[in-house]
């Protein structure tokens, strides 16, 4: 198997730059229902810093797209209290979508960045379109019905009992290692983010 140090190294700058789009989303959208708990935690910012977890969104993504094949890592959480939020367990599950959704925005942004540059910058418009792809792949990662991540709130709106909820999250990060370890998830997200890219670069040019 040979190792692809410097790829690995490009989707953790990436990640970085994409955790914080992704980050603040949730905080605005938690801060728009009612919930200052972000506010005050200092997350309604597109600072980086704010969002950073070292293991998620530096050591763990290195790792996985060294070793892997796919790609495992996250942004620090935002916390929110549902009895802040309006609508309760459906407007925990709007902030949790707003991520995933940020990330289509970005994906499209950086899509446009990559066609701009085309033939006269190639480095910069190879940059964007792999930032481009792993956006979609965040997006797609973090829609996984699978605690902590997003795509968890879902089983929450739909109001399965919290105690189903919660003996799931208690295995959540070992679910999410097997789920990437030792089936093909990681690689067919990986396809359908490279295909999504390639349709959003293809209808730009």
């Amino acid at each position: 198997m040979q190792l692809d140090f410097q790829g690995a190294i490009i989707n953790v700058l990436l990640l970085w730059m994409l955790t914080a789009p992704h980050e603040f989303s949730h905080a605005w959208v938690a801060t728009r229902l009612g919930d200052d708990t972000p506010s005050k935690q200092g997350r309604v910012t597109l600072n980086p810093l704010a969002h950073v977890d070292w293991m998620g969104t530096a050591i763990l993504p290195f790792l996985s797209s060294l070793f892997m094949g796919g790609f495992l890592g996250w942004g620090k959480p935002v916390y929110t209290q549902t009895a802040k939020l309006r609508g309760g367990l459906n407007g925990l599950l709007l902030v949790a979508l707003a991520g995933p959704f940020s990330n289509v925005i970005m994906a499209v942004i950086l899509g446009v960045v990559a066609a701009t540059a085309g033939h006269a910058a190639p480095a910069l418009a190879s940059f964007a379109f792999r930032g481009a792809e792993l956006s979609l792949y965040l997006a797609l990662f973090n829609m996984l019905p699978v605690p902590p991540l997003d795509g968890s709130k879902i089983l929450l709106a739909a109001r399965i009992p919290a105690v189903i909820y919660q003996e799931i999250a208690r295995a959540g990060f070992l679910l999410l290692i097997v789920l990437m370890v030792a089936t093909s998830i990681g690689w067919r997200m990986s396809e359908w983010s490279r295909d999504g890219a390639m349709l959003i670069l293809n209808a730009l040019r």
